[in-house]
């Protein structure tokens, strides 16, 4: 640090102002890549225009993000200690210094009450690394000022402030700060854990991937070594888009998900992933999962790119839209039977799409009840982003059980039917199943109905011992029947 700078007359700690940075210091988030996200949420057809609004700098370009898709400012991931810190410094002069767009700093200002000025970037200058020094030098004058930052770009502003908040950051950003001036506090940051991401990714939910093998195990093909492979690299595939849309689907979904007394915690809603990481995977994932779709079959290849469609439509548009939702729920679980089937290149077999309609429209319906009833617990009447209210609870039951007792029916009309004796020599032992079903659906629901139930229901069954030992028994059953 230059020494004559340090020899410099300094405002004392109760007057020198206290500029704080927004992005990843006092919000856990960008509010860049939230307005992006935003845009792509509620007005999509608008993308085109972002690179005609970046042509003209970047400070214009979060302009018109910030004009085109408006911010819910009281729902961002603030982070507490920074807030507690501004809250226990009333008597200096708190200053929100940012390179986002000034609107949004705004609303952040008067959200959180802690500011009395703003600085942030006006549409024609982005006000970020040297140019927020000179703004901040200019308005109170060579180490004038406090700083808090949690970024390399910041060091530009620590060079000529005169103490140093450093947030959310490492002790290397720490030690560089402190070369240019006093660090006051170092705040470190909640670094990125690989169990942050496993969550994000939805690994456990993987666990629905497993129906691409029930056509290898309907056709009584798995002692094939070729179809098991490419069962296999099929589930893989599956996985990786499905991750990949996971990840799409959270980031999209910021506000309904910290709204959601659960949700709230996801990665991205919390603020502990990045959002730009987020919107990096997301192509990434998908695009391995199609490389490799690409050496099963060409089949399998269409049934994953109509997969992902569909599941893009449902994340984008159709989730809004009451029980169109649940159905293509139902059909995303369906489909990946119909993919099992495309890798292995066997034909597609009518009960087992029917039984599959069935059971997964009637869990769809359950997990839109359980998200239901929690909002009612939380005296709350609707779901946001959602074409659902708590007065929907009774027939969303009612039609939720309803589908999953038809899937019964049709097991067992199957059991009676051609197709089963062809493949069975002792079909009736498959009787078995049907009231083991009977019992698990009926279960779920009541557990539900309870309060008890996860929100995702695959998940429950995966966990929970009873629907372990039924799983089984069915199992068994089958075997038996062989």
């Amino acid at each position: 640090m230059d020494p004559a700078a340090r020899a410099e007359p300094t405002p004392t700690a109760e007057h020198a102002p206290l500029c704080v940075d927004l992005d990843g210091t006092l919000l856990r988030s960008d509010l860049l890549y939230e307005s992006l996200l935003a845009l792509l949420r509620t007005r999509p057809w608008q993308v085109w225009r972002l690179p005609f609004w970046l042509l003209r700098g970047k400070a214009h370009l979060k302009r018109k993000l910030a004009e085109a898709a408006p911010l819910d400012v009281t729902q961002l991931p603030y982070d507490e200690r920074v807030l507690q810190l501004l809250r226990d410094t009333p008597a200096r002069p708190r200053v929100l210094c940012t390179a986002s767009d000034l609107r949004l700093a705004q609303a952040v200002a008067a959200h959180t009450g802690v500011f009395e000025e703003v600085m942030a970037s006006d549409g024609a200058r982005n006000l970020s690394g040297a140019h927020k020094a000179d703004a901040l030098v200019e308005r109170f004058a060579e180490r004038g000022f406090d700083y808090a930052g949690n970024g390399d770009v910041d060091l530009h502003v620590w060079k000529r402030a005169r103490r140093a908040w450093v947030v959310n950051a490492s002790g290397r950003l720490a030690a560089s700060a402190a070369g240019h001036c006093d660090v006051e506090h170092h705040l470190q940051g909640h670094p990125a854990p690989l169990r942050s991401w496993l969550r994000a990714l939805r690994l456990h939910q993987w666990l629905k991937n497993l129906l691409l093998f029930l056509p290898l195990l309907a056709s009584h093909r798995f002692l094939e070594p070729a179809p098991v492979l490419a069962s296999l690299a099929a589930f893989v595939a599956f996985g990786l888009c499905a991750s990949g849309v996971y990840l799409l689907n959270d980031l999209l979904d910021l506000p309904a998900d910290r709204s959601h007394p659960r949700k709230r915690a996801r990665p991205f809603a919390a603020g502990e992933l990045s959002l730009l990481h987020g919107l990096l995977a997301a192509p990434l994932l998908t695009l391995a999962a199609f490389l490799l779709a690409a050496a099963v079959t060409p089949a399998f290849f269409g049934v994953l790119l109509i997969y992902l469609g569909l599941t893009l439509a449902y994340s984008l548009w159709l989730k809004r839209i009451a029980m169109l939702d649940v159905v293509l729920l139902a059909a995303l679980y369906t489909i990946r039977i119909i993919a099992g089937a495309a890798a292995i290149g066997s034909p597609l077999s009518f009960w087992l799409l029917a039984f599959s309609m069935f059971v997964f429209l009637s869990l769809a319906m359950l997990k839109r009840y359980t998200e239901l009833a929690a909002l009612l617990g939380e005296g709350r009447q609707a779901a946001l982003g959602r074409g659902y209210g708590v007065e929907d609870l009774p027939l969303i039951q009612s039609l939720g059980a309803s589908a999953g007792y038809c899937a019964v029916l049709v097991l067992a009309l199957y059991i009676d039917s051609p197709e089963s004796r062809a493949l069975y020599s002792r079909p009736q032992v498959l009787w078995l199943i049907c009231p083991l079903l009977l019992y698990w659906m009926s279960r779920v629901w009541v557990i539900a109905h309870r309060g008890g139930m996860n929100d995702d229901p695959v998940v429950f069954a995966a966990r929970d011992r009873v629907s372990q030992v039924v799983i089984m028994l069915c199992a068994l059953a089958a075997f038996a029947a062989l």
